[in-house]
């Protein structure tokens, strides 16, 4: 399959987003040991253009091609990689929108996303079904034939719910068929808990989500049809995000390790050199660190090209089994790579920074905690095992959301 490589002068419509991941920079590391959350920045980020990036100019946004979208997300995950983790629904939401057909609810959802709404998701479960199960999920959407519907459950990893403005809901009706609805968080009946406790990415919200009988109207419900939609994209996109999340997470740490070693004054009595900073045992460590990022960046904004060229061919009705299935491969070899040469990297941060550096107070450790739990969210090792009886054996891959 043919990649097209599109430079970054190319890209239309940039957003401007310096001052704000300036100021979401500066504020990273105190905010995670405060346990603050940047509602602020996000708010700022409405402004900037970032957020409709991907609805089509007929509703007032950029259509910029993924790779712009990807380049930018690295952008936001330097500056505060749970910011970024965070609107990764958001983001979704609007692929899948843009396969939607033309309707009153496509039409409202553009519109207020490109009028700053930002998206949040409530889809997993604790406990009960398979990851990507959608039609073994407890959340149940009872139709009421005068009064459209109601939605009752309780989600886990709801992700950026707790920066957004609506909730991207999925559960089943009680028939059992899958369905799913956007509806604005200030309905009755919805609690969004932020109780997210993992060692890393701790400001991204993915917390609890509770729904008790909240009313949803007709147009905003989605049942799903008798016959299983075509496979797209949608996966691939979804696991390069967590993979652009922590190619931007590499660079934070690339940053801070030059700035370790520039501000380093005492040297160790065995050293070459009176000053670490001229030491080239230390300068090959940040050598490394810093092409390692780069590395994990090319290959990101590469996969992303791809899936901008499966994007055209599904837009242009040339969907195929082996477009999505190529897509799938790559976006996974991709994310075998980062997280390996990532944690290696977030990892050596420390040779160069010494003991001083693992204090409390510079919070260096973040880069390696962050990193770790988005490689966790699904295993790289299982990824590996798939991609091999591909590449071997001619097996399928999974027609999931993993890949």
């Amino acid at each position: 399959m043919k990649v097209t490589q599109q430079t970054e002068v190319e890209q239309p419509d940039r957003p401007d987003l310096a001052g704000v991941l300036s100021e979401l920079e500066a504020g990273a590391a105190g905010r995670e040991l405060a346990a603050t959350r940047p509602h602020d920045v996000v708010d700022r980020l409405r402004t900037t253009g970032f957020l409709k990036l991907r609805v089509p100019r007929a509703y007032g946004g950029a259509d910029a091609s993924l790779r712009q979208v990807f380049s930018s997300l690295i952008d936001v995950a330097r500056a505060d990689s749970s910011v970024a983790q965070a609107l990764r629904a958001h983001f979704a939401y609007i692929e899948g929108l843009r396969f939607t057909p033309d309707g009153p609810g496509r039409t409202g959802a553009f519109e207020a996303i490109a009028g700053g709404s930002v998206i949040g998701n409530a889809i997993t479960e604790p406990g009960g079904a398979a990851a990507g199960d959608f039609a073994g999920l407890a959340t149940t959407f009872v139709h009421h034939p005068d009064n459209g519907w109601t939605i009752t459950g309780t989600k886990f990893y709801s992700t950026g719910t707790l920066y957004a403005d609506r909730v991207w809901v999925w559960g089943v009706t009680e028939d059992g068929v899958p369905a799913s609805a956007l509806i604005p968080l200030d309905r009755p009946g919805i609690t969004v808990v932020d109780d997210w406790d993992g060692f890393g990415q701790r400001a991204s919200g993915s917390g609890t989500t509770h729904f008790d009988q909240t009313p949803a109207t007709v147009d905003e419900v989605v049942v799903a049809g008798s016959e299983p939609p075509p496979r797209l994209a949608i996966g691939s996109f979804l696991q390069l995000w967590l993979t652009a999340v922590v190619a931007g997470n590499l660079e934070a740490a690339s940053q801070d390790a030059q700035a370790l070693l520039r501000g380093r004054r005492r040297g160790i009595t065995h050293g070459t050199t009176d000053l670490p900073r001229h030491d080239p045992v230390l300068l090959q460590q940040v050598g490394d660190i810093a092409s390692k990022a780069y590395a994990v960046r090319v290959i990101v904004l590469d996969a992303a090209s791809l899936l901008d060229d499966v994007d055209a061919r599904l837009h242009a009705g040339e969907l195929d089994g082996s477009t999505a299935q190529e897509a799938g491969r790559r976006v996974a070899e991709a994310k075998i790579s980062i997280d390996r040469l990532a944690l290696d990297a977030a990892t050596a941060l420390f040779e160069v920074g010494g003991a001083s550096a693992t204090r409390t107070g510079a919070n260096l450790d973040r880069h390696w905690r962050n990193i770790r739990t988005l490689a966790s969210h699904n295993s790289t090792r299982l990824k590996a095992q798939v991609i091999g009886d591909h590449v071997i054996n001619g097996a399928d891959l999974p027609d999931n959301t993993y890949f």
